[in-house]
Order: C-alpha cells, then sequence, then structure tokens
C-alpha cells in the first residue's frame, strides 16, 4: 500500500484530502507543518507522495521542499503544492524549486486523484 503524507495547518483540509487518498487504496499520514513532515519523512522513507500546504507556521511549504530537494533521498519524491493565495508567478517559482504539481484551494478531489495517478500510479 502506497503512502501519502498531508501537511496542512488545516485540519479539515487534511481531513478532505486524506478521505480522497483512503478511497483510492493508499495509506494517508498526517502533519500539521512542515517541521513535523521533515521529521515524519525521515521516520517512513517508504512515503510515496508529499501533499503540502504553501503557507503553514513554523515551516512553510516553499522551506520544505527546497530542504527535499536538496537532499539525495527526496530528491525524486513526488510533491504536490496546495495554496488558497498564490499568484501565477508564484506557482511558476515552485514548480521551479522542486514542486512537482501545483492545485489550489479549495481541493478538487477528481483533479488531486488525475494527479496521485500520475505521479505514483
Amino acid at each position: 500500500m502506497k503512502k501519502i503524507l498531508i501537511t496542512d495547518d488545516d485540519f479539515i483540509t487534511r481531513e478532505i484530502i486524506a478521505g480522497i487518498v483512503d478511497s483510492m487504496g493508499c495509506a494517508s499520514i498526517q502533519s500539521s507543518n512542515g517541521l513535523i513532515a521533515l521529521d515524519v519523512l525521515y521516520d517512513n522513507p517508504d512515503i510515496s507522495l508529499l501533499v503540502v500546504d504553501m503557507m503553514m507556521p513554523r515551516m512553510d511549504g516553499r522551506t520544505l521542499i527546497q530542504i527535499l530537494r536538496r537532499e539525495e533521498k527526496f530528491v525524486n519524491l513526488p510533491i504536490i503544492l496546495i495554496s488558497g493565495i498564490i499568484s501565477i508567478h508564484e506557482v511558476n517559482d515552485l514548480l521551479t524549486v522542486g514542486a512537482s504539481r501545483f492545485m489550489p484551494k479549495p481541493i478538487n478531489g477528481k483533479t488531486l486523484k488525475e494527479y496521485i495517478h500520475r505521479l505514483i500510479g
């Protein structure tokens, strides 16, 4: 079973995404900020995908992606970045930094499922 880490400071958003992930037969793991996500990733090297919010306390999505892309074991980890407040320029920049896909909030379940299928099968 593939594991997907969902990192967002909003509990309801995490629960919505977890429901979608679980309905696809994957295991969802949740964290509320980038620092916790980093610990979870180190402790669970078999995580197949990261879904991460852009704006969070303690460590935001951009910083988390930058840290992960500097480490060889996370260089190819697929990452879906989500955000409710972001410009087109920022989306392009974040894709350049290392996000695999961008998804605006509110989450569209059909699009999320398509991204997950494309990134991890």
